[in-house]
């Protein structure tokens, strides 16, 4: 480009830096997000796997205490409910995950099993 011309358009110094400064921060969300939607995943499983051990506990007769211990260790801060539902003994696991400070995701899973225990 020639002198005059850069004169004209006043050149391409600090292009770079407003770029840099457009997309720094929708990267910087973007990558959060990411981690929060595989956090939310994460937790998802957890609180899937803690409702069927407590469905499994309720089958085979032990108490609501016990099944609501199997989900608290299993997910700090989880809820724990139960119900009968015919031959099936149901639990529900649930939790409100907090992403960052604006974002709150409801997780909950539930889980069924053969009641046995009565």
């Amino acid at each position: 480009m020639s002198v005059r011309a850069r004169r004209v358009f006043g050149g391409d110094r600090g292009s770079v830096a407003a770029e840099l400064a457009v997309a720094l921060p929708i990267v910087l969300v973007t990558a959060l997000l990411g981690v929060g939607a595989l956090t939310a995943a994460a937790r998802q499983v957890a609180l899937q796997d803690a409702a069927a051990d407590a469905a499994r506990l309720l089958g085979r007769g032990e108490g609501a205490a016990a099944a609501s211990a199997v989900v608290s260790q299993a997910v700090d801060g989880a809820a724990f409910s139960h119900e009968r539902r015919g031959d099936l003994a149901c639990a529900t696991a649930s939790l409100d995950l907090a992403i960052g400070r604006f974002v709150t995701v409801p997780l909950r899973a539930s889980s069924c099993a053969l009641d046995g225990g009565r």
